[in-house]
């Protein structure tokens, strides 16, 4: 099969990203001994830089972690919804929705403690060694992608009338970004030196006064060396420990939160048309904190997938693979495409009815093979244009007012392949980023951040970045899994993906994309799964390279919450024959171009002879791996 890039192989370490300069910086960070949690969380900064149609500091990361001698584990950077962010609060403004844009939207920021739990616990680097790639970008500038340039000039009417900080960043003598041109942002390079500063002089604080007080405590009690008391045992604290803390206790209590909460208080014009003021506070901030938790997985065909637990839909993958029968049709053929869109759309209902940061999500029901044997009788020849949730342990789904018995929506359809929609009063879908690594040691992660997108809400001028809007996911109805609610999290789109093989991480990917994450991280991961080995391993370059296709019949995640029954997506690649059975089975198919599908990463590891090998998307020119 021709591939655009060859899928990289070697034994030292691989990166793949959504940007080129984020899978150097993190290489970078491999060659100079970083390990792949050092070498994410760099990339991670450098994309908040380099991406910022796509990502911020201020949005969130969902991380998929499998240390080389540990199991795998979910570090969850998605906040919740502050605590002032009630449904009758909403109502009582006068709106039915959460606007795509603005204060309202903002939930607790949580990516940036995600990423410090991640340095902190797993990576050996300092906070400056990891964020000096961040920094030099933001201050002496990149080279933008085109599509900051577009989407800039999509919202620059809103930054000249009612965002003046936005375009203070964005519109440098009133033009967007241009090729060839360099983009700086030097006050997020500001606010990254400040950080470190006072990070540094707070741990060198922390650890002085603790020294001090060892030092008391020998003299008081002479009963033993001062270096078996237990007040001289907290001198072996790591310094980088004490120094990542402090940028944590910075971040939410120190002139980051200060400023955030500023602009939250600012009344900004959002996309219901009028100006409000956000909910979020300081003890908002001060509360949050980035956690870890088990995945959730399925067994397939030897193969366990890892995904986020169902405040994500993350789990809409893992039931796709539980939809599939025992005998699958020849991959690629017009059979093969409708039974994954069919089995996509049963799960998509399911994620609308029963998703949310609640406790009692039916995953386990989900997920068993009795409901999943009468669910596949649903897919037959012909494409459903329905949203049909199922019942699992005989409960009885509830979905939004927003969607009407037949499936359809009342809000406004919006197209949406790939990269952000953003129109003139600056409505977005959003998008967002990606990033895997695998190291020498055979350590591995899967990172997919997104949020606080230049175009969600305006620049905090003394910050250089702006918050969030993930809670544009969350319904202002009642009794919803995932309803506005203080305290939960808004399900999130953002899906990384872990696979195992008999029981060992082999394969760490993801894509950007909304609500298409999932289908396309099916479609590669079976691609993967069904293909031949090139040179002996995976060929993840041939999965990327794929002709994919993706459908909007359920309600999108993203304001104003609209859907297209029926409608598929394809890029012309994938045949006049299997375009033409989609539509005999009564698919509304749009073809796109040939390369208009997916922007997929991977890395993987071969237990037997640990070959490292990564892909990344040639799709939009921009997405690189690298690796030795």
């Amino acid at each position: 099969m021709f591939t655009t890039r060859p899928t990289l192989q070697g034994t030292f370490g691989m990166v793949s990203t959504t940007h080129w300069l984020a899978s150097q910086s993190a290489m970078a960070v491999l060659e100079s001994d970083g390990n792949a949690y050092d070498a994410a969380v760099a990339a991670g900064f450098v994309l908040h830089v380099v991406e910022p149609h796509l990502n911020g500091p201020a949005g969130e990361v969902p991380i998929l972690l499998a240390p080389a001698d540990g199991e795998v584990r979910v570090l969850c950077g998605q906040g919740p919804a502050p605590a002032g962010a009630s449904i009758a609060h909403y109502r009582s403004l006068g709106l039915d929705a959460v606007p795509g844009t603005g204060p309202l939207a903002a939930a607790v920021p949580g990516a940036f403690d995600a990423w410090m739990v991640l340095l902190r616990d797993h990576g050996t680097k300092s906070l400056a060694e990891i964020l000096k790639y961040a920094i030099g970008y933001a201050e002496n500038g990149h080279p933008p992608v085109e599509n900051v340039g577009a989407v800039v000039t999509a919202v620059q009417d809103l930054f000249e009338t009612a965002w003046p900080t936005s375009a203070s960043v964005y519109l440098r003598d009133g033009q967007p970004p241009r090729a060839g041109d360099l983009l700086r942002n030097p006050a997020l390079a500001a606010t990254w030196r400040r950080l470190i500063a006072e990070a540094e002089a707070e741990a060198e604080a922390e650890a002085e006064a603790e020294a001090e007080a060892a030092a008391t405590t020998h003299t008081q009690t002479q009963t033993r060396p001062q270096t078996d008391t237990q007040a001289a045992a907290a001198l072996q604290t790591p310094h980088r420990t004490r120094e990542i803390e402090a940028a944590r206790r910075i971040w939410r209590e120190g002139f980051i939160a200060d400023a955030l909460i500023r602009q939250s208080r600012r009344p900004t014009l959002d996309t219901s048309g009028t100006a409000h003021t956000g909910t979020l506070t300081h003890a908002d901030l001060a509360a949050y904190r980035a956690g870890y938790e088990a995945p959730a997985t399925y067994d397939w065909n030897g193969w366990t997938l890892c995904k986020a637990g169902p405040w994500s839909q993350g789990p809409a993958l893992l039931q796709q693979l539980a939809l599939l029968p025992d005998d699958l049709p020849a991959p690629g053929s017009a059979e093969y495409v409708h039974l994954l869109i069919e089995g996509c759309k049963l799960a998509m209902a399911d994620r609308e009815a029963w998703y949310g940061d609640c406790a009692d999500v039916p995953l386990d029901a989900l997920l068993s093979p009795e409901y999943n044997a009468t669910r596949r009788t649903l897919i037959g020849d012909r494409a459903s244009s329905e949203l049909r949730p199922g019942s699992p342990d005989g409960r009885a789904p509830r979905l939004s007012g927003h969607a009407t018995a037949d499936g359809r929506v009342t809000g406004v359809p919006q197209p949406g392949v790939g990269e952000p929609t953003v129109a003139r009063d600056g409505r977005t879908r959003g998008d967002t980023c990606h990033l895997d690594v695998v190291d020498r040691w055979g350590n591995m992660v899967a990172a997919t951040p997104s949020g606080g997108w230049l175009q969600s809400n305006p620049v905090v001028p003394e910050l250089g970045f702006p918050l969030g809007t993930r809670l544009q996911m969350t319904w202002l109805e009642p009794g919803l899994p995932s309803s506005l609610t203080p305290g939960r999290r808004p399900r999130t789109t953002l899906t990384p993906s872990l696979a195992l093989r008999d029981g060992v991480p082999v394969l760490a990917f993801g894509s950007p994309g909304g609500d298409q994450q999932d289908q396309w991280q099916l479609h590669f991961f079976l691609d993967v799964a069904l293909r031949a080995r090139v040179r002996g391993t995976l060929d993840l370059q041939g999965a990327v390279d794929a002709p994919n296709w993706h459908n909007e019949s359920f309600t999108s995640s993203f304001f104003p919450r609209g859907m297209q029954p029926g409608s598929v997506t394809v890029e012309d690649r994938i045949g006049e024959d299997v375009i033409e059975g989609l539509r005999a089975r009564g698919h509304h198919v749009t073809v796109g171009g040939p390369w208009s599908e997916g922007r997929l990463c991977a890395v993987a590891r071969d237990p037997r002879t640990g070959i490292l090998s990564a892909a990344a998307n040639p799709r939009g020119m921009q997405g690189y791996a690298v690796g030795r």
